[in-house]
Protein backbone atom coordinates (compact mmCIF):
# COMPACT_ATOMS: atom_id res chain seq x y z
CA UNK A 1 0.00 0.00 0.00
CA UNK A 2 1.02 3.44 -0.41
CA UNK A 3 1.24 6.78 1.74
CA UNK A 4 2.99 9.53 1.22
CA UNK A 5 5.85 10.09 -1.11
CA UNK A 6 8.87 11.78 0.79
CA UNK A 7 12.05 12.38 -0.31
CA UNK A 8 14.97 9.61 1.17
CA UNK A 9 18.54 10.90 -0.67
CA UNK A 10 19.87 11.27 -3.73
CA UNK A 11 19.77 8.38 -6.37
CA UNK A 12 23.82 9.07 -7.09
CA UNK A 13 23.93 8.85 -3.39
CA UNK A 14 23.32 4.94 -3.49
CA UNK A 15 25.86 3.14 -5.60
CA UNK A 16 25.10 0.31 -7.65
CA UNK A 17 24.68 -3.06 -5.67
CA UNK A 18 25.10 -0.65 -2.44
CA UNK A 19 22.77 0.35 -0.07
CA UNK A 20 22.74 3.87 2.40
CA UNK A 21 21.05 4.12 5.74
CA UNK A 22 18.46 7.35 5.98
CA UNK A 23 16.17 8.45 8.58
CA UNK A 24 12.96 9.42 7.71
CA UNK A 25 10.24 10.25 9.70
CA UNK A 26 11.48 8.87 13.01
CA UNK A 27 12.65 5.50 11.20
CA UNK A 28 15.74 4.22 10.39
CA UNK A 29 15.32 2.55 6.73
CA UNK A 30 18.07 0.91 4.37
CA UNK A 31 17.99 2.34 0.70
CA UNK A 32 19.21 -0.36 -1.85
CA UNK A 33 20.30 -0.71 -5.51
CA UNK A 34 19.84 -3.31 -6.88
CA UNK A 35 20.92 -3.12 -11.12
CA UNK A 36 19.54 0.53 -10.93
CA UNK A 37 15.89 -0.45 -8.96
CA UNK A 38 15.76 0.79 -5.81
CA UNK A 39 14.15 -0.89 -2.53
CA UNK A 40 13.94 -0.07 1.04
CA UNK A 41 13.30 -1.72 4.35
CA UNK A 42 13.74 -0.61 7.67
CA UNK A 43 17.03 -0.94 8.70
CA UNK A 44 16.66 -3.88 11.29
CA UNK A 45 16.41 -7.98 11.91
CA UNK A 46 13.54 -8.37 13.69
CA UNK A 47 15.11 -11.53 15.51
CA UNK A 48 17.49 -9.41 17.39
CA UNK A 49 17.42 -5.82 16.02
CA UNK A 50 20.27 -6.12 14.27
CA UNK A 51 21.13 -3.63 11.73
CA UNK A 52 20.53 -4.65 8.03
CA UNK A 53 22.58 -2.75 6.07
CA UNK A 54 26.01 -4.24 7.81
CA UNK A 55 25.06 -7.81 6.40
CA UNK A 56 26.05 -9.19 3.15
CA UNK A 57 23.32 -8.75 0.17
CA UNK A 58 22.96 -11.47 -2.36
CA UNK A 59 20.53 -11.04 -4.97
CA UNK A 60 17.81 -9.75 -3.77
CA UNK A 61 18.45 -11.55 -0.19
CA UNK A 62 20.75 -9.80 2.89
CA UNK A 63 21.75 -11.64 6.36
CA UNK A 64 21.87 -9.60 9.27
CA UNK A 65 25.62 -9.38 10.37
CA UNK A 66 24.54 -11.21 13.84
CA UNK A 67 22.88 -14.75 13.45
CA UNK A 68 22.33 -14.40 9.40
CA UNK A 69 18.72 -14.14 9.35
CA UNK A 70 17.70 -13.56 5.68
CA UNK A 71 15.10 -10.75 4.43
CA UNK A 72 14.20 -10.08 1.14
CA UNK A 73 15.03 -6.27 0.68
CA UNK A 74 12.16 -6.42 -2.12
CA UNK A 75 8.80 -7.25 0.54
CA UNK A 76 10.82 -7.26 3.78
CA UNK A 77 9.47 -11.31 4.39
CA UNK A 78 12.11 -13.20 6.42
CA UNK A 79 13.58 -16.31 4.42
CA UNK A 80 15.75 -17.95 6.93
CA UNK A 81 15.58 -18.71 10.45
CA UNK A 82 15.94 -17.64 13.15
CA UNK A 83 13.99 -14.35 11.99
CA UNK A 84 10.10 -15.58 11.53
CA UNK A 85 8.58 -12.53 11.15
CA UNK A 86 9.32 -9.55 7.75
CA UNK A 87 10.33 -6.56 8.45
CA UNK A 88 9.03 -3.27 7.65
CA UNK A 89 8.92 -2.58 3.24
CA UNK A 90 8.21 0.43 1.80
CA UNK A 91 7.06 1.43 -1.72
CA UNK A 92 9.92 3.68 -3.88
CA UNK A 93 9.69 5.80 -6.76
CA UNK A 94 12.38 7.56 -8.40
CA UNK A 95 11.71 11.37 -9.53
CA UNK A 96 14.20 13.75 -11.25
CA UNK A 97 16.94 11.92 -9.55
CA UNK A 98 15.63 11.82 -6.01
CA UNK A 99 14.57 8.46 -4.25
CA UNK A 100 11.25 8.57 -2.75
CA UNK A 101 9.77 6.65 0.00
CA UNK A 102 6.49 6.00 0.60
CA UNK A 103 5.69 6.68 4.37
CA UNK A 104 2.59 6.18 6.34
CA UNK A 105 2.55 2.42 7.10
CA UNK A 106 4.93 -0.26 5.95
CA UNK A 107 4.12 -2.52 3.26
CA UNK A 108 4.33 -6.06 2.94
CA UNK A 109 5.31 -6.32 -0.15
CA UNK A 110 6.95 -2.92 -1.33
CA UNK A 111 6.37 -2.41 -5.09
CA UNK A 112 9.48 -0.60 -7.12
CA UNK A 113 9.38 0.98 -9.67
CA UNK A 114 10.69 4.53 -11.52
CA UNK A 115 7.58 5.92 -13.25
CA UNK A 116 6.61 9.03 -12.08
CA UNK A 117 5.35 9.19 -8.34
CA UNK A 118 1.82 8.97 -7.78
CA UNK A 119 0.18 10.93 -5.08
CA UNK A 120 2.01 13.96 -2.87
CA UNK A 121 5.37 14.59 -2.85
CA UNK A 122 6.19 15.85 0.38
CA UNK A 123 9.77 17.48 0.98
CA UNK A 124 11.56 16.37 4.03
CA UNK A 125 14.71 16.37 5.28
CA UNK A 126 15.97 13.12 6.26
CA UNK A 127 19.00 12.31 7.70
CA UNK A 128 21.79 9.97 5.97
CA UNK A 129 23.69 7.44 8.00
CA UNK A 130 26.69 5.47 6.26
CA UNK A 131 26.46 1.84 7.57
CA UNK A 132 28.21 1.02 10.77
CA UNK A 133 27.78 4.34 12.20
CA UNK A 134 25.97 4.74 15.27
CA UNK A 135 22.51 6.36 14.29
CA UNK A 136 21.30 9.79 16.20
CA UNK A 137 18.04 8.64 17.45
CA UNK A 138 16.41 4.83 17.66
CA UNK A 139 14.85 3.02 15.22
CA UNK A 140 10.93 3.14 15.71
CA UNK A 141 8.62 0.41 16.74
CA UNK A 142 9.85 -3.22 16.33
CA UNK A 143 6.96 -5.74 15.69
CA UNK A 144 6.35 -8.22 18.63
CA UNK A 145 5.95 -11.88 18.80
CA UNK A 146 2.95 -13.51 17.20
CA UNK A 147 -0.23 -13.35 19.55
CA UNK A 148 -1.51 -17.26 20.35
CA UNK A 149 1.96 -18.43 21.01
CA UNK A 150 1.67 -21.17 23.48
CA UNK A 151 4.18 -21.64 25.58
CA UNK A 152 5.78 -25.51 26.08
CA UNK A 153 4.55 -26.91 29.14
CA UNK A 154 7.37 -29.43 30.26
CA UNK A 155 4.51 -30.56 33.32
CA UNK A 156 1.93 -31.84 30.75
CA UNK A 157 4.94 -33.79 29.45
CA UNK A 158 5.72 -37.43 30.00
CA UNK A 159 7.91 -38.44 32.08
CA UNK A 160 11.36 -40.01 30.43
CA UNK A 161 11.64 -43.51 30.49
CA UNK A 162 13.09 -45.38 33.53
CA UNK A 163 16.71 -46.60 32.61
CA UNK A 164 20.21 -45.21 34.13
CA UNK A 165 20.80 -41.70 33.75
CA UNK A 166 23.10 -40.42 31.40
CA UNK A 167 23.96 -37.77 28.92
CA UNK A 168 21.89 -39.17 26.19
CA UNK A 169 18.80 -39.70 28.45
CA UNK A 170 19.19 -35.97 29.59
CA UNK A 171 19.13 -34.52 26.10
CA UNK A 172 16.40 -36.87 24.83
CA UNK A 173 14.34 -35.20 27.95
CA UNK A 174 15.40 -32.09 27.18
CA UNK A 175 13.36 -32.46 23.52
CA UNK A 176 10.28 -31.93 26.01
CA UNK A 177 11.59 -28.03 26.15
CA UNK A 178 9.48 -26.01 23.07
CA UNK A 179 10.61 -22.90 21.92
CA UNK A 180 8.03 -20.85 22.15
CA UNK A 181 8.44 -18.95 18.51
CA UNK A 182 9.71 -21.49 16.22
CA UNK A 183 8.41 -24.73 17.57
CA UNK A 184 10.95 -27.18 17.91
CA UNK A 185 12.47 -28.11 21.08
CA UNK A 186 15.80 -26.88 22.06
CA UNK A 187 17.97 -30.07 21.48
CA UNK A 188 17.06 -30.26 17.53
CA UNK A 189 17.66 -26.35 17.53
CA UNK A 190 20.99 -26.93 18.90
CA UNK A 191 20.21 -24.69 22.10
CA UNK A 192 22.16 -27.41 24.05
CA UNK A 193 26.47 -26.71 24.50
CA UNK A 194 26.72 -29.26 26.81
CA UNK A 195 25.74 -31.79 29.54
CA UNK A 196 28.00 -33.08 32.76
CA UNK A 197 26.77 -35.25 35.58
CA UNK A 198 27.81 -35.52 38.82
CA UNK A 199 27.60 -37.86 41.58
CA UNK A 200 26.26 -36.83 45.37
CA UNK A 201 26.94 -38.35 48.45
CA UNK A 202 23.14 -39.06 48.57
CA UNK A 203 23.84 -41.59 45.52
CA UNK A 204 22.36 -39.29 43.33
CA UNK A 205 23.03 -36.74 40.29
CA UNK A 206 23.75 -33.38 40.34
CA UNK A 207 22.99 -32.05 36.43
CA UNK A 208 24.91 -29.34 35.02
CA UNK A 209 23.98 -27.81 31.46
CA UNK A 210 25.34 -25.08 29.23
CA UNK A 211 22.97 -23.75 27.03
CA UNK A 212 22.56 -20.77 24.24
CA UNK A 213 20.14 -18.82 22.66
CA UNK A 214 19.84 -18.01 19.30
CA UNK A 215 20.29 -14.55 20.04
CA UNK A 216 21.43 -12.79 23.22
CA UNK A 217 18.13 -10.87 23.93
CA UNK A 218 15.82 -13.72 23.07
CA UNK A 219 12.52 -12.61 25.23
CA UNK A 220 12.12 -16.58 25.45
CA UNK A 221 15.37 -17.66 27.63
CA UNK A 222 14.07 -17.41 30.76
CA UNK A 223 10.79 -19.42 29.84
CA UNK A 224 13.44 -21.82 28.41
CA UNK A 225 15.93 -21.78 31.57
CA UNK A 226 13.26 -22.59 33.77
CA UNK A 227 11.35 -25.45 31.82
CA UNK A 228 14.60 -27.25 31.25
CA UNK A 229 14.90 -27.23 34.46
CA UNK A 230 11.35 -28.33 35.65
CA UNK A 231 12.00 -30.99 33.00
CA UNK A 232 15.24 -32.71 34.36
CA UNK A 233 14.16 -32.13 37.73
CA UNK A 234 11.51 -34.47 37.27
CA UNK A 235 14.23 -37.62 36.37
CA UNK A 236 14.15 -40.71 38.87
CA UNK A 237 17.97 -40.31 40.64
CA UNK A 238 18.10 -36.35 40.32
CA UNK A 239 19.19 -34.16 43.30
CA UNK A 240 19.24 -30.89 41.52
CA UNK A 241 19.79 -29.02 38.38
CA UNK A 242 22.16 -26.16 37.41
CA UNK A 243 21.56 -24.36 33.75
CA UNK A 244 24.32 -22.20 32.31
CA UNK A 245 24.18 -19.45 29.78
CA UNK A 246 26.80 -19.29 27.56
CA UNK A 247 26.56 -16.67 24.08
CA UNK A 248 30.46 -18.00 23.46
CA UNK A 249 30.54 -19.49 20.50
CA UNK A 250 27.36 -18.02 19.43
CA UNK A 251 24.27 -20.09 18.32
CA UNK A 252 23.87 -20.09 14.10
CA UNK A 253 21.18 -21.84 12.28
CA UNK A 254 24.04 -24.67 11.04
CA UNK A 255 23.67 -25.69 14.59
CA UNK A 256 20.26 -27.02 13.86
CA UNK A 257 19.98 -30.75 13.15
CA UNK A 258 17.89 -32.23 10.13
CA UNK A 259 14.86 -33.11 12.17
CA UNK A 260 14.64 -28.94 12.92
CA UNK A 261 15.65 -27.88 9.52
CA UNK A 262 12.85 -30.47 8.22
CA UNK A 263 10.02 -28.73 10.55
CA UNK A 264 10.95 -25.50 9.67
CA UNK A 265 11.07 -25.90 5.93
CA UNK A 266 14.61 -24.95 5.51
CA UNK A 267 16.73 -27.01 2.63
Amino acid sequence: MSGTYVKAARADEVPAGGRLVVEVDERLIVLFNVSGQFYAIDDVCTHDDGPLSEGELKDYAVACPRHGAKFDIRSGGALTMPATRATGAYDVKVENGDVLIAIGAASSAAETTNATPVGQVAAAAPTVHQPGQEPATAAGPIATAPSGVAPSDPAAAPEAAAGPLSEDSVREALKQVIDPELFVNIVDLGLIYGVTLSDTPDGQSFIGIDMTMTSPACPAGPQLIQNSKDVLGRLPGVSGVDVKLVMIPPWTPDRMTEAARDQLGIF
